[in-house]
């Protein structure tokens, strides 16, 4: 696969003891020490009061997220957005799949329904800020961030247009959690732009491979393996730290992506 070119933008950032990108640059840099703590997504401001209420915590993470990536976008409706997660809402496909289950036949409350499909919050974010911009929602296991990253790359770099990527991803409900365990909710959203434009350089590239397999060095490289959108954590300590770096986040067992960073 040629290489692909993007400027990284803006930033959101979500998670346990990382309340925001700006309030996380310290500790992403190795500033100052991480602690996990208590994530706060409260309801989404931009939505109406109706649709707020609806929202459940993998919708307010990504607005949360997606919102304070394109803080500084003065046209949110004009931008595509690609949307990324290995779980979706796994307490409202759990709370479904028991209804199905139960011999009583408990009803399936509709919005449960409308939030249980997969593009849920792309859908808020588009009602949100009154966008008809083409939007991707999409899967892919643990290596949900590197595709949708991979996708938002090359929407960037064939229409040269801003794209909003957004990754998140919360724990499932018992007894999914058994087997699909998710240690911590985390979310995290770049607004990519294409080349000329201000930003950090950012250069990606599809190998056949395997990514070449690290020890986790740290706090938070153990916390980038709890959930598949916390792999965004090495990209993202890369952008905090603002030098050159060369990654390589996995998309599959035989497959990865390969990021090399410049700040501009």
């Amino acid at each position: 696969m040629s290489l692909l070119q993007c400027r990284v933008d803006g930033i959101g950032l979500l998670g346990p003891g990382l309340p925001g990108w700006e309030a996380s640059l310290a500790c992403l840099a190795g500033r100052a020490s991480w602690a996990r703590g208590e994530i706060s997504a409260p309801p989404p401001g931009l939505l109406p009061p109706t649709e707020r209420r609806r929202t459940g915590l993998p919708v307010r993470l990504a607005l949360a997220v997606a919102a304070e990536a394109t803080a500084a976008e003065p046209d949110r409706a004009g931008l595509e957005t690609v949307f990324a997660s290995g779980n979706g809402d796994g307490a409202i496909v759990g709370g479904i799949l028991e209804a199905l289950h139960d011999p009583a036949g408990i009803a399936i409350s509709p919005t449960a329904f409308h939030n249980s499909v997969h593009n849920a919050p792309s859908g808020y974010w588009h009602i949100a800020v009154g966008s008809t911009a083409p939007s991707v929602s999409l899967g892919g296991h643990d290596g949900s961030f590197a595709a949708g990253l991979l996708v938002a790359a090359t929407a960037v770099a064939t229409r040269r247009r801003p794209v909003l990527f957004c990754a998140y991803d919360v724990p499932m409900a018992p007894p999914l959690d058994r087997v699909r365990p998710t240690g911590c909710a985390f979310a995290a959203a770049l607004l990519l732009r294409p080349m000329g434009a201000a930003g950090n350089l950012l250069a990606l590239r599809y190998v056949a491979a395997p990514a070449e397999a690290t020890p986790a060095a740290d706090a938070l490289d153990l916390l980038a393996a709890e959930n598949p959108a916390a792999r965004a954590l090495p990209l993202l300590r890369a952008l905090a730290i603002r030098r050159e770096a060369a990654l390589q986040l996995p998309l599959d067992e035989s497959a990865h992506l390969a990021l090399e960073l410049a700040p501009c």
